[in-house]
């Protein structure tokens, strides 16, 4: 088949063929001091200091998570990456490596993948983590997967299920400027600035995750599907119920003035907006907080009802977060 040509003569993916593309995109991914046997092999070898690896995977499809008139493909690279290291720091460890599976179609720019692996490289280098490896293949539309892997360094894992009656609730990073900043492009602006690079580039708080372990932390997880809806899952697998306050929640003036000029609930975006990568955890009542993290609730008994999610003593009417299959 003949090989298809970008617009304006930039070279396209199917050009350059899939060796030259591998070797292309290896290039600009140097490897860290985690990664034993990087890209070249039929897999890498990643150091693991106490015997156990911290692993999580996240998918991203055209369309649905990104567009490319929107997020360039540095962006795209930075939240890929960011979503699978927020959910390592998550669990109390550090990340380490992060392997990539890239599909797309044959006319695909290949700079736009350069820049892909750019920005992949540089939120990697955020927390010292190395692109080990990965693949690529042809699709209709692009598909990009990640698996990122953590270390312990010898503490146990923060799970979601040591929540307990009595506990703070707290949480680190932002909440709800992601939402804010798809709004805000699907209503056809592009301002404010801050909520639209919210949308294309997450900044997890990487360092708040070991931080909460270090401290002892109860339970953890990342708010990727909205707040409520993350609370809900920590909520179920410890058993227990959780109350928010609104009021503890700041709202800073570019999203305030966002809400009001497109007639939206700025709370609303905060309590079910995803895609940032904050962090929300629990801690007994003596521990302080670590810096960065702000108590914004409290753990509370499950009622007769069984585990539930309440802002300001009661339930939260309208949508509770992201779900992938929802109509």
């Amino acid at each position: 088949m003949q090989a298809l040509r970008r617009p304006g003569g930039s070279v396209s993916v199917g050009e350059l063929g899939e060796f030259g593309l591998i070797a292309g995109i290896l290039a600009r991914l140097p490897q860290g001091a985690s990664s034993l046997l990087g890209p070249g092999d039929d897999a890498a070898v990643v150091r693991a200091t106490d015997g156990r690896v911290v692993v999580s995977t996240d998918l991203m499809l055209e369309g649905r998570h990104f567009r490319r008139d929107w997020s360039s493909g540095r962006d795209v690279g930075h939240k890929l990456a960011a979503a699978n290291l927020a959910d390592i720091v998550a669990m109390g460890a550090t990340p380490t490596a992060l392997v990539v599976g890239l599909a797309c179609p044959a006319d695909t720019a290949v700079d736009w993948v350069n820049d892909f692996a750019d920005g992949l490289r540089e939120e990697c280098a955020l927390v010292g983590a190395s692109v080990v490896g990965g693949d690529v293949s042809r699709a209709d539309v692009i598909m990009l997967s990640a698996t990122a892997l953590g270390d312990l360094a010898g503490v146990p894992p923060v799970t979601r299920a040591g929540a307990r009656a009595g506990d703070a609730v707290a949480v680190a990073g932002r909440l709800g400027h992601a939402a804010a900043g798809i709004t805000v492009l699907t209503r056809g602006f592009r301002s404010p600035r801050m909520l639209v690079e919210a949308h294309r580039r997450p900044q997890p708080p990487y360092a708040a995750g070991p931080q909460a372990a270090a401290v002892g932390a109860t339970a953890m997880c990342d708010v990727s599907d909205g707040l409520l809806a993350d609370a809900s899952h920590l909520a179920d697998a410890s058993g227990v119920s959780i109350d928010l306050r609104s009021g503890a929640f700041p709202v800073p003036e570019p999203m305030a003035n966002a809400a009001n000029a497109l007639g939206h609930d700025a709370l609303r975006w905060i309590l079910t907006g995803g895609d940032d990568h904050a962090l929300l955890a629990t801690f007994a009542p003596a521990v302080p907080l670590p810096a960065g993290w702000i108590r914004v609730g409290e753990v509370l008994e499950a009622g007769e009802d069984g585990p539930a999610v309440t802002v300001d003593g009661g339930p939260y009417d309208g949508p509770q977060g992201h779900d992938h299959f929802a109509r």
